[in-house]
């Protein structure tokens, strides 16, 4: 397993309570991609899953946001899934198949009214790009979904949602009347990483507590 991050430390620190091997990746560098994926086939010959995790949010409404952060967000959101997966293609292809993840949204799925259009706009692109790869790589045996969450609990979140009003309105849009868990996300990714899931390509897997279900 390989955990790949742009901030070492941090990498190393995720990397480390895995027991994983760390590799940096600058998700909006074609030539970063290159590395990193060479990288793991000298360590392992192969590549059997790949994991789209990377995004960034920069938190301004369509009317202040600047052309700047759009295109940051874009680089982060869109094109580092897209090189992952340009790059990724030939090396599941010659092993005989694999499968490939990407981390969209709600925000891929539905408008949603805490969330910027900007955001909104990289995992709505996030979510067709899974599909069309999955139609056009499925001969390849490789298969490619999108799982998309509702607000996460993390320490990032539990910052941003510490004004017990702002909580509040971000629990009541959920039917099961809480936040997500980091490990509900990860058990999806699993069950799609797995060959119990192997009928399953070009999904897009709500894991929202029923949120875009209304």
């Amino acid at each position: 397993m390989f955990v790949c991050d742009v901030n070492r430390a941090e990498g190393e620190r995720t990397a480390g309570s895995m027991g994983a091997v760390f590799i940096p990746l600058d998700v909006a560098s074609e030539e970063s991609w290159k590395a990193a994926l060479s990288a793991v086939l000298e360590r392992t010959g192969r590549l059997d899953v790949l994991v789209n995790n990377a995004g960034i949010n920069v938190r301004k409404n369509i009317e202040e946001m600047s052309v700047e952060s759009f295109d940051a967000m874009f680089a982060v959101n869109v094109r580092g899934p897209f090189l992952g997966i340009k790059h990724s293609l030939p090396i599941m292809r010659a092993a005989g198949g694999g499968v490939i993840l990407n981390m969209s949204s709600i925000c891929g799925l539905v408008g949603h009214r805490y969330t910027n259009e900007a955001y909104t706009t990289t995992k709505g692109a996030l979510t067709l790009l899974t599909k069309s790869v999955a139609v056009r790589y499925a001969k390849d045996n490789i298969r490619c979904n999108s799982v998309h969450p509702s607000t996460v609990e993390t320490a990032l979140v539990q910052a941003m949602l510490k004004d017990p009003e702002r909580r509040a309105e971000r629990l009541g849009e959920v039917p099961l009347g809480r936040l997500a868990g980091a490990t509900d996300v990860a058990n999806a990714l699993v069950y799609l990483a797995s060959d119990e899931a192997s009928f399953i390509n070009g999904a897009a897997i709500p894991v929202d507590g029923g949120l875009t279900a209304g």
